[in-house]
C-alpha cells in the first residue's frame, strides 16, 4: 500500500488516493506521457494476426456512405487485404481486439502498474487499430476505462451532453447527436481516463506512415439487474445443493369451501408468501457470490489442462522454477477464501501470505517456495490441482 501514497508518474504525479477521490467515476484526466516511450506491445501485423486466430474475440467496424457496419472475427487475411489502405470520411475502419491480457504475456506487466484499482473491477485490455480517420464514432461506454496511446495518434473528443439518444438500427451504440466541448490529440505514451456515460470521439490520426494503435484498459460494471440475476441463480445452486433448505410442506388444514375451485384463493398467496420470506441471505452469501462471479472466465475462455506430472516432480519444479497463473487466469480472494476462475478453495493461516501473493502478483517466485520448505501439504495439494487443470503454469 505504500507505493499508492507515492505520487504515480501514470496518473500524472497524482497519487492513487488523490486520482481515486477527485476523478474516479467522476470526471476525465488526461495525462500527457503517462508511460514515455511506450508505443505499444505488439506490430499491426501481430494485432491482425490475433484477430485471425479462433480463440480471440475481434471485430471489424467500417462506416461506408452514412452507414455503420460491424463483423467479427475469426477473420481470414483477405478480409484485411480488401480494406481501403488510405481510407476517405465516407469509408473508414477499425479493428478492434478484445482481452489482448490473454494472449500476450507482456500485457501483464502493463495491467500491473493499474493495480490501484482493484482486480475485482478490472476487464480486459483491448487494443484497436485504425488507418487515418478510422474510428467506431461518438459513442459512450458505461464503464471506466484508461485510454493509452500506443504508436500514432488520436484525437479525442470530449462532450458535456446528456442527450444519449442512439442511431437507430446500427450495430453499434452510435450517439444521434454529438456536441464537442473540448479535445484532446494524444500521441504516443499520453493517456486518458474517462468515467462511465461520458459522450466521446475517438478519430485515428496517422503519424507520418505510421498507423494509430490505441491500448483500452477497460473496468467492468456489472447493471444491477444482472448482478440480481446472477445472484438469485446462485442462491438457486445452494438450495440444490442442500446448503440451504426449508423444512415441512405446504399445509392447508384451516382449508375453506371456495365458491370458484379454480381460484388461487387469498390464504394460499399469503401461506406461500410466509414460506418464501423464510428465504434469506446474509454478507456471508453475498461474499461468497462475489467472489466466484467476478472470477468466472467469460463463456469463450478455455483451458487446456497441463500434461499430468508426479506431485514430486511437480513440488521440485516449484522450487526451481516459481509458478505464476495463466493468462485468463483470475484469482480473488476475502478473507481466508479465495476464488481461481470460478472455483473455491479455504486456506489456512500458514498458507495465506503465499495465497495472497498469487492473487495480487499472479506469481510465487522460487524464492518463495524456498523460504516456505517443507511445503505446506495443503498448499500444495491446492496449486497441483489447479496446476493439472489448466489455470496454473511453470514460469
Amino acid at each position: 500500500m505504500m507505493k499508492h501514497k507515492r505520487p504515480l508518474a501514470i496518473l500524472g504525479d497524482l497519487t492513487a488516493k488523490e486520482f481515486l477521490a477527485d476523478y474516479w467515476q467522476k470526471k476525465p484526466l488526461l495525462i500527457k506521457q503517462a508511460i514515455p516511450n511506450f508505443t505499444g506491445l505488439l506490430s499491426p501485423d501481430e494485432l491482425a494476426g490475433l484477430a485471425c486466430e479462433d480463440e480471440v474475440q475481434s471485430r471489424i467496424v467500417e462506416y461506408k456512405k452514412g452507414k455503420w457496419d460491424v463483423r467479427h472475427g475469426p477473420f481470414d487475411e483477405e478480409v484485411f487485404a480488401k480494406l481501403p489502405e488510405k481510407p476517405t470520411e465516407q469509408h473508414n475502419w477499425t479493428l478492434l481486439v478484445q482481452s489482448v491480457n490473454h494472449h500476450l504475456p507482456e500485457a501483464t506487466y502493463l495491467l500491473k502498474q493499474f493495480n490501484f484499482i482493484p482486480h475485482a473491477r478490472l476487464d480486459d485490455l483491448m487494443v484497436s487499430y485504425a488507418p487515418d480517420g478510422g474510428g467506431v464514432g461518438p459513442h459512450f461506454d458505461s464503464y471506466d476505462v484508461f485510454l493509452l496511446q500506443g504508436q500514432g495518434k488520436r484525437l479525442w473528443r470530449m462532450s458535456e451532453q446528456t442527450d444519449l439518444s442512439l442511431v437507430e438500427d446500427a450495430p453499434l451504440r452510435i450517439l444521434k447527436h454529438f456536441e464537442t466541448a473540448q479535445e484532446w490529440l494524444l500521441e504516443a505514451g499520453d493517456m486518458l481516463y474517462l468515467p462511465p456515460h461520458l459522450a466521446h470521439w475517438g478519430i485515428a490520426v496517422a503519424d507520418g506512415n505510421v498507423d494509430c494503435m490505441t491500448y483500452s484498459i477497460g473496468f467492468r460494471a456489472p447493471k444491477n439487474q444482472e448482478l440480481a440475476t446472477e445472484f438469485l441463480g446462485f442462491m438457486q445452486d445452494q438450495f440444490n445443493q442442500d446448503s440451504i433448505s426449508l423444512a415441512g410442506i405446504y399445509q392447508d388444514a384451516d382449508l375453506t369451501l371456495q365458491t370458484h375451485p379454480a381460484e388461487v384463493s387469498q390464504s394460499m398467496i399469503s401461506k406461500v408468501s410466509d414460506i418464501l420470506q423464510k428465504i434469506q441471505w446474509d454478507e456471508k452469501d453475498v461474499a461468497a457470490f462475489l467472489g466466484t462471479y467476478l472470477s468466472e472466465p467469460k463463456a469463450t475462455i478455455v483451458f487446456e489442462p497441463n500434461k499430468k506430472i508426479s506431485k514430486k516432480i511437480f513440488e521440485d519444479k516449484l522450487k526451481k522454477q516459481g509458478i505464476a497463473l495463466d493468462l485468463k487466469s483470475q484469482m480473488l480472494f476475502i478473507s481466508h477464501a479465495f476464488y481461481l476462475n470460478g472455483e473455491s478453495c479455504t486456506c489456512t493461516d500458514e498458507s495465506l501470505p503465499l495465497f495472497q501473493q498469487l492473487a495480487d502478483n499472479r506469481k510465487l517466485n522460487t524464492q518463495d517456495f524456498v523460504n516456505n520448505t517443507p511445503l505446506n501439504i495443503a498448499l500444495l495439494e491446492q496449486l497441483y490441482a489447479w496446476y493439472l487443470a489448466g489455470y496454473l503454469y511453470f514460469e
